[in-house]
């Protein structure tokens, strides 16, 4: 039982591997610098990938359960504060994701024995503003340049059904996880006393824990049914304003000092829409297919998490 992920080294890569390695699967990362990876959960292993051919990595590939498509330039830099989209971030964040399924639809078409499954990541941002609007599976995608990556990001794999083999996509809010993310940086300002919501606070924020990330894409894996987009959101979401009180209350810190809109777009510039604009996107499919949430509150995955 052989499941290979790309972009395992990350924050979601990493939890997923302790998932599947706990429950019995062989796990394989692919990374540029295995070289370079350590504290991955006993067992897993690391194998390199140039991340853009199946090159050297397409044997494994033959005969797994499945191929977890995690690879891609993250959206907010790789630092601390997030990064502005410059033309060359936004040109290294679509041909990593583009670069990294045709690598995935490659290693598939090597196979004399194809994989069961590929999971392809996506996120909510595919949708675009709806305001208060609930977004389902079935919203089509905004026409933004955000939201048209998200869109060329699950094509890129898309092949590999003409080939047999079924394609899940995951369509992921912000994960919460004590160990990196957009966790930390939420919590900053409260921890000195100046924490509030981001602009208006009305938009809505499309939050999981890490906990149901990695138990939803499992469960994709194994369920053979499972098969097109999937919302990978907590099912009672907040907007953004609710959600910082939360923050307030679990760290018995205030919560009403506001960020501006226009300071983070001065500061953050196109990249300020992923923190002023929500989707209430709600995970129909996942809980139509039987899957449960173990947090569906953000007080209790924020007790969770921060305990």
């Amino acid at each position: 039982m052989r499941i290979i992920i790309t972009g395992g080294a990350g924050l979601i890569g990493r939890a997923l591997a302790a998932e599947l390695v706990g429950a019995g699967y062989e796990v394989i990362v692919l990374s540029r610098r295995p070289e370079r990876v350590t504290g991955l959960p006993a067992g897993v292993r690391a194998e390199r990938w140039d991340a853009r051919t199946a090159e050297g990595w397409d044997a494994l590939a033959d005969g797994a359960n499945a191929i977890v498509n995690l690879a891609g330039e993250p959206i907010s830099g790789q630092g601390f504060i997030p990064s502005r989209w410059t033309a060359e971030r936004k040109r290294r964040i679509r041909e990593s994701r583009l670069n990294a399924g045709r690598a995935v639809v490659q290693a598939v078409e090597s196979t004399s024995s194809k994989p069961g499954a590929v999971v392809q990541a996506s996120g909510a941002g595919y949708y675009g503003p709806h305001g208060d609007e609930e977004v389902t599976e079935e919203t089509p995608a905004g026409n933004n340049w955000f939201e048209q990556v998200a869109v060329e990001w699950e094509a890129s794999t898309a092949t590999v059904e003409s080939l047999g083999v079924r394609q899940a996509i995951i369509r992921s809010g912000v994960v919460l996880s004590a160990e990196g993310g957009a966790l930390p940086r939420l919590l900053l300002p409260f921890r000195f006393f100046a924490g509030g919501p981001l602009g208006s606070g009305r938009q809505w924020l499309p939050w999981v824990h890490i906990a149901d990330e990695v138990r939803a894409i499992r469960f994709l894996i194994e369920n053979p049914t499972a098969s097109g987009p999937f919302n990978l959101t907590a099912p009672n979401l907040l907007t953004n304003g609710e959600f910082s009180r939360v923050i307030g209350r679990v760290l018995s810190r205030p919560a009403f000092v506001p960020v501006p809109a226009f300071t983070l777009r001065l500061f953050f510039g196109e990249m300020s829409m992923v923190l002023l604009e929500g989707q209430r996107a709600v995970p129909q499919r996942l809980q139509e297919l039987g899957f449960t949430f173990r947090f569906s509150e953000a007080e209790a995955a924020l007790r969770d998490l921060l305990q």
